[in-house]
């Protein structure tokens, strides 16, 4: 089943097919981009071409902001507007390499403020994502009429994750074959360092052992996602954010997770006998190292929104 991912952007690929990607593409081939190789100025869209399975399977892994930002509020924690990234300062985000990071944080942000029904706010998020999404020439995927409509209005979330899951995979697929799927993996990382950071500042105040696992769990998720950035660490930006993330897995590494393997149960799932497998997994994760791993994702989340 899909692990609802995506990220989101959560929103911000809405209800729009891909028919007007084959009269966006000569636009794009002039489109100037900053992904270039240092020495020669080649563009550079990674050592490998990642194929869409491979891509698909790496985000279905990583948890959505949804299911954060569902956590955080199942656990009575209050909304705190003070966690979100500000859309005061979107101009700021000036370069391909800002706007994508930002659309992911600002994703991230969206799904939160939904999760609360703070729909006051919801339309601020939303003119920042599609500013963001044109800056990059994704606005062909958004919809601001039909997003503005479904995200302000909590029942239709279950329709909305699915259709951002399908508007993501073709706005993906459109960004590789025009050459900036390097674009795709910083929307991703956006997503998932915003996503970390709203837990990380929750827990500080309001500490619980749901909140702990969620944090340790993210060590085989981050050693995901740095599988999709390590493609494009010649390029200097990439390189910087590389590094961030690597100070954090180098901490992860004294996370220990181990599984038990359980008996399997055969339950009903609408209407149909299915076989659940009961494995548990268990984390083991120290207060030190959490604080650690908090404090460093707070510090890197933090040098994007001020770009």
């Amino acid at each position: 089943m899909i692990k609802r991912l995506i990220y989101i952007f959560i929103l911000a690929l809405i209800l729009t097919s891909c028919k007007n990607c084959t009269n966006n593409k000569n636009a794009d081939q002039d489109f100037e981009t900053e992904f270039n190789l240092p020495d020669s100025g080649e563009i550079y869209d990674g050592d490998l071409e990642i194929s869409e399975s491979a891509i698909n399977e790496i985000v279905q892994n990583i948890s959505s902001p949804v299911e954060m930002a569902a956590l955080i509020k199942s656990l009575g924690v209050p909304y705190s507007k003070e966690y979100l990234a500000s859309t005061d300062y979107v101009d700021n985000y000036d370069t391909n390499y800002k706007k994508a990071l930002g659309l992911g944080i600002f994703g991230a942000d969206l799904g939160y403020l939904n999760m609360y029904n703070k729909t006051g706010s919801v339309i601020d998020y939303i003119s920042a994502i599609k500013k963001l999404a044109d800056g990059i020439r994704v606005g062909q995927f958004f919809d601001f009429t039909t997003l503005k409509r479904l995200a302000t209005n909590n029942q239709n979330l279950d329709s909305l994750m699915y259709i951002s899951v399908q508007n993501f995979n073709q706005m993906d697929r459109y960004l590789r074959e025009t050459k900036r799927s390097n674009l795709s993996s910083l929307i991703v990382a956006g997503v998932w360092i915003e996503s970390m950071y709203l837990v990380g500042e929750v827990s500080k105040k309001s500490p619980s052992s749901e909140l702990t696992e969620k944090i340790g769990e993210q060590k085989i998720i981050l050693s995901n996602l740095m599988i999709l950035l390590k493609n494009y660490e010649k390029v200097p930006e990439f390189k910087g954010l590389i590094d961030d993330l690597n100070d954090i897995q180098d901490m992860y590494k004294k996370v220990i997770i181990t599984y038990e393997k359980g008996e399997p149960e055969a339950i009903e799932e609408d209407g149909m006998l299915v076989i659940k497998q009961n494995d548990k997994q268990f984390i083991e994760i120290s207060d030190d190292i959490k604080t650690k791993i908090i404090i460093k994702i707070s510090d890197v989340r933090n040098k994007i929104i001020q770009l």
